[in-house]
């Protein structure tokens, strides 16, 4: 159990955290793989998808001694509706606002 809960909008404020998100959104990496791309450690990087995996962005299955990562579609699905509903709201009030001005 971890001290302090995350979310995908906390950790995704690192950019090493959203670059991994981006490398893992073309395809799903091992730590190695990760790390061979990153200018970061292979130990960072695993810490880094820790955070990743608690905050629900990734999950991992085992492939013989590797640990494959790879993006939680569904979780980011989540985040994602939530980010076009803020979206949908500021719009609307920009409208609201622009309308009130005329």
């Amino acid at each position: 159990m971890t001290a302090y809960a995350y979310d995908a909008w906390t950790v995704l404020g690192d950019p090493t955290r959203r670059s991994i998100v981006e490398l893992l959104a073309e395809r799903p990496c091992s730590v190695t793989e990760l790390a061979s791309t990153l200018p970061v450690s292979r130990p960072a990087v695993s810490q880094h998808l820790r955070l990743l995996k608690d905050a629900g962005v990734v999950h991992d299955r085992a492939e013989g001694t590797r640990r494959i990562y790879q993006l939680d579609a569904a979780r980011l699905a989540r985040y994602r509706r939530e980010l076009d509903r803020f979206w949908g709201t500021a719009l609307q009030n920009l409208s609201d606002q622009t309308s009130t001005e005329e």
